[in-house]
C-alpha cells in the first residue's frame, strides 16, 4: 500500500503548479493533504477512482485537510472529538479493517509562539484522542506536524531553539508521542539522514536547501513490521512543502 501526504498550501494554487501530474504520476492508494484553504467544491479537480474526503476550516481560505483514497473506509471521523480544536479543519480519521489513518494540520505555535499555548492544549488533546484509536487497532498518523523533533531535522538548529516549530515546548510533545508506542517511520529507517519537507520562501531558502523536517509518517510500533519505505519527494515543486510517502506491505 501505498501513502502520500502533502502541505499543499492552498489546493488551488498547487493545482496551477503542477499537483495533478504528481497526484497522478504517485498513483497512491491514499492521497492526503493539508492546509487546503478551501470549502469542498471550490477547485475544478477530478480523482477519478478515488472517495474523497474533505473537512474545511470555518473561517475561508485557511487550514483544512483532505483525503483521497481508494478504497472506501468502514467510517470517517472528522475533528479529534473536542470542541475547542473542531473549528479549523485538521484532522480527518478513517477506519479500515486493521489499520486507522489519520491526516493531520497541526496548528502553528506562531511568531513568538504567541499560540503556544494553544498548541499544547492541542497535543494533549491529539495524544488522548490517538492513544484511544491505538487501543482499538493501529495508526498512520501524517501529516504536516508543524515540528522538527531533533537537531538534525532542520538546518539552523541553534539560530532557531525558540522559535516556532523548534521550541522545547513543542519537541517534548512529539517525544511523549513516540514514547507512547508509535514511529516517526522516516528517522526509524534513516536515522542519520538529512533531508527537509520544508523551505520558507524567503532568502532563496530551497534553492539553497535551508530547510526544516516537519511533514511526517508516524506508525503505531506494531506496524513497523510492515513498513517497507518512508519518502520524502524532495524534488516535487507546487508548494513551499514536498510531499512525503510511505510503503507499507498489505
Amino acid at each position: 500500500m501505498k501513502f502520500i501526504s502533502w502541505n499543499v498550501n492552498g489546493f488551488r494554487a498547487c493545482l496551477g503548479k503542477g499537483f495533478a501530474d504528481f497526484f497522478k504520476e504517485a498513483d497512491a492508494d491514499f492521497f492526503c493533504i493539508q492546509e487546503s484553504k478551501m470549502q469542498e467544491g471550490q477547485a475544478d479537480f477530478e480523482a477519478a477512482g478515488y472517495h474523497q474526503y474533505w473537512y474545511s476550516a470555518e473561517k475561508k481560505g485557511y487550514s483544512g485537510t483532505a483525503v483521497f483514497a481508494k478504497k472506501e473506509p468502514i467510517s470517517v471521523f472528522y475533528g479529534i472529538g473536542e470542541e475547542e480544536h473542531d473549528h479549523e479543519g485538521r484532522a480527518i480519521t478513517l477506519e479500515y479493517e486493521d489499520f486507522y489513518l489519520l491526516c493531520v494540520y497541526t496548528p502553528n505555535a506562531q511568531r513568538e509562539l504567541a499560540r503556544l499555548d494553544y498548541r499544547m492544549r492541542w497535543e494533549e488533546s491529539l495524544l488522548k484522542y490517538i492513544k484511544g484509536l491505538d487501543a482499538k487497532k493501529p495508526v498512520i498518523y501524517c501529516g504536516d506536524l508543524n515540528v522538527a523533533h531533533e537537531e538534525i531535522d532542520l538546518k539552523n538548529p541553534k539560530s532557531n531553539r525558540k522559535s516556532a516549530g523548534f521550541s522545547d515546548e513543542e519537541r517534548e510533545k512529539f517525544t511523549v508521542l513516540l514514547q507512547n508506542g508509535f514511529a516517526d517511520t522516516f528517522r526509524t529507517l534513516y536515522p542519520d539522514r538529512v533531508e527537509y519537507t520544508w523551505w520558507s520562501y524567503m532568502m532563496k531558502a530551497r534553492e539553497k536547501n535551508v530547510g526544516w523536517r516537519i511533514d511526517y509518517f508516524v506508525v503505531s510500533e506494531r506496524l513497523l513490521a510492515r513498513v517497507k519505505d518512508s519518502l520524502i519527494y524532495g524534488e516535487v515543486m507546487g508548494s513551499d512543502h514536498c510531499p512525503v510517502g510511505l510503503i507499507l506491505e498489505e
